[in-house]
């Protein structure tokens, strides 16, 4: 049994178990512990099975990279917010697709964001279609041990695993046709069948895509292969002895002598030059270094398409930033003496789409300076300087941006809310990236800017999970409140277990309407915690929430004057 086979095997006892671990865990709703212990296995194994089948791969990237997966794992054991939880978990597959780089020989901490892009993508495609592969290829059936006992216990489970999911689709429908057929199995098999099912395709799609992604992120790969006549030059390199004799016995064997009395090693390097380079041999792509020189040059950017391209950008960019500097040095007094001009009209309307803009630049400069031609430095240099303008005039409109959102949320505005607040982090990150930009693309560092990008997001999202969003806004609006705004008590009170302890500490300090709005609301979420016991759905920020209710119960009951529906 070759070494492919033993780790192709492993690969499936391992999966398996994910899966059967994920059944039990991820069944119970909503996430926590469950979440944090399932993601912990899934790195586990994948650091087990690295540690024995490729120790190689055990680096100071793929370590960090894993802890990174753990820390966003917690987090679910720490924070209920709906928005954290979806940007913790695409955090955790797109490191997933990072540290499938390395089993291609690309260095993650010097890969572009082409590479982490590649990974993302064949992360998720060689876990859909990478079992496949495992199973009818990497695994060498015949050469596994106990003889014709095992083949046949092999056949029998094969069979089993093809003959039940259509057992079961089968059966359904059936049932679902006919009454008595369905009371025939119900009777004969005494359990739910619709559980069953669920049990058996949830376990196999875990287990599936378990085994796809570690085969992608684990197996080695074989090396391209040469020509036959490329085969025996490295064979005349490395065992020249032996393969003398082969030669010799092959022409002795076939009666041919040399010709013009040439010497055996003058007859090789005739026939098979052991140095040559043919064109049969296939060329590896360098895949840590690729760039532009494998696309055509019509493809690329020369000194004409760079100032076209990044020139026009920049004077739209100019244009939009000389119309808002009366904004920018004029603050609300302009805004609010303006005919016909709106606060909200100002600040809900531009600063989203100033976000979008910002987080554009980026690929569109990434991409440009890609498809540089690398023969002249005339275009090197034009690229920096356009880009330059481009991003210090980006971090005027940034700046605008985080105007518009100061004036939303700000002593006249309308409070901050989530879909405020996250894009303000993103345009933080922003800023971190533009900044890391200039510092390492602009002084020829390229390969460094993604695993710097990669990690300034791993840090903001980080600090944004430990600052507790949900709590902060909520904290935001009821100071507001206090200075003479509305609260909008709906919203607040609609916010996650995370601003539950904020809001009843701010409670007393709530007009009664909005008290009474509060209280009934915070009553649903205590009877709604209440029904979450399992442990596996364990949340520190829920179970805090639950106690720190639970003390209130009695002041959330409170509500005379309150409109009938909301009454105890």
């Amino acid at each position: 049994m070759n070494e492919r086979t033993k780790t192709g095997l492993e690969i499936l006892q391992v999966s398996a178990l994910i899966g059967v671990l994920g059944n039990i865990l991820l069944r119970q709703t909503p996430w926590g512990l469950n979440a944090f212990l399932f993601v912990a296995a899934f790195v586990a194994a994948m650091l087990m099975l690295m540690r024995k089948r490729r120790p190689e791969l055990l680096t100071k990237t793929s370590v960090s990279l894993s802890a990174a997966m753990f820390f966003f794992a917690s987090m679910f054991l720490i924070r209920d917010s709906i928005e954290l939880r979806v940007y913790d978990t695409f955090a955790i597959v797109i490191l997933m697709g990072v540290m499938m780089l390395g089993n291609f020989g690309v260095k993650a901490h010097l890969g572009g964001a082409f590479h982490y892009v590649c990974g993302f993508i064949w992360s998720g495609i060689t876990s859909a279609l990478g079992p496949i592969v495992l199973l009818a290829a990497d695994i060498e059936w015949s050469a596994m041990p106990g003889g014709r006992i095992s083949k046949n216990l092999f056949s029998v489970l094969r069979g089993l695993a093809i003959a039940l999911p259509l057992l079961l689709i089968f059966g359904g429908l059936f049932m679902a046709a006919d009454a008595a057929f369905e009371g025939l199995v119900n009777r004969a098999i005494n359990f739910d069948l619709q559980i069953l099912v669920s049990h058996v395709l949830l376990t196999s799609l875990l287990a599936w895509l378990t085994a796809g992604y570690f085969r992608g992120t684990i197996t080695k790969f074989p090396v391209n292969v040469a020509s036959p006549a490329a085969e025996a030059n490295v064979k005349a390199e490395e065992t020249p002895a032996s393969f003398v004799a082969e030669v010799v016995a092959e022409r002795t064997e076939n009666s041919a002598g040399l010709p013009d009395n040439a010497t055996i090693l003058e007859y090789i390097n005739r026939s098979d030059p052991p140095n040559a380079k043919t064109s049969e041999t296939k060329k590896k792509v360098d895949w840590q270094n690729f760039d532009n020189s494998a696309i055509p040059s019509a493809f690329t950017f020369g000194t004409i398409e760079t100032v076209l391209v990044l020139g026009l950008v920049d004077l739209l960019f100019l244009a939009f930033v000389i119309v808002q500097i009366p904004y920018l040095f004029g603050g609300m007094e302009f805004v609010q003496t303006t005919p016909d001009f709106k606060l909200a009209d100002y600040a809900r309307r531009g600063f989203g789409e100033l976000v979008v803009v910002a987080a554009l630049v980026l690929p569109v400069l990434l991409a440009s300076h890609w498809l540089l031609r690398r023969d002249k430095e005339l275009p090197e240099r034009v690229f920096k300087i356009l880009a330059g303008i481009q991003i210090a005039l980006l971090f005027v409109i940034m700046a605008s941006a985080v105007q518009r959102l100061l004036l939303l949320t700000g002593e006249l505005g309308y409070g901050l809310t989530t879909v405020r607040f996250y894009p303000m982090v993103v345009m933080i990150w922003l800023a971190v990236v533009f900044v890391w930009f200039t510092l390492t693309v602009f002084r020829g560092a390229r390969n460094r800017f993604a695993w710097g990008a990669l990690w300034s997001a791993i840090v903001v999202l980080a600090a944004t999970n430990l600052m507790n969003p949900d709590a902060f806004i909520a904290r935001t609006n009821i100071a507001l409140m206090n200075q003479g705004r509305d609260f909008d008590a709906s919203y607040n009170a609609y916010l996650s277990a995370d601003s539950i302890p904020t809001l009843l500490i701010g409670l007393p300090t709530m007009s009664a309407e909005d008290q009474c709005y509060v209280k009934w609301e915070l009553h649903n979420h205590f009877n709604e915690l209440g029904k979450t016991n399992d442990l596996r759905s364990l949340n520190f920020s829920r179970r805090t929430a639950f106690f720190a209710l639970r003390g209130s119960d009695a002041m959330l009951h409170q509500r005379e004057g309150c409109p009938t529906w909301m009454q105890p």
